[in-house]
């Protein structure tokens, strides 16, 4: 399975790979579920190699290490998942 940043690059700069709508799913601890975000919402902090930043719904700011990526869907479709994780516990 190819490493989650190595993944996240491929999105951000492959424009031919990159013509699709991507989801990130990723564990939020406060809220013990997993949280889904478009990919035009993330954005990659300039020189933080270990998280993107997100915004939910009521505004707030939310840093993402990447070990907490949980889920990436491409058109709908999962496209990578991380280990002892199933799609279907992570939709919702």
């Amino acid at each position: 399975m190819i490493p989650i940043h190595e993944l996240l690059q491929r999105i951000r700069w492959d424009r031919a790979f990159a013509q699709a709508d991507f989801v990130l799913g990723f564990y939020d601890r406060v809220e013990d579920r997993i949280v889904t975000v478009p990919f035009e919402g993330v954005s990659f902090p300039p020189g933080d190699h270990f998280a993107f930043e997100c915004v939910d719904e009521e505004g707030t700011l939310h840093r993402v290490p990447y070990h907490r990526v949980r889920v990436v869907y491409r058109d709908g479709v999962v496209i990578w998942q991380r280990d002892g994780q199933s799609a279907a516990a992570t939709q919702g």
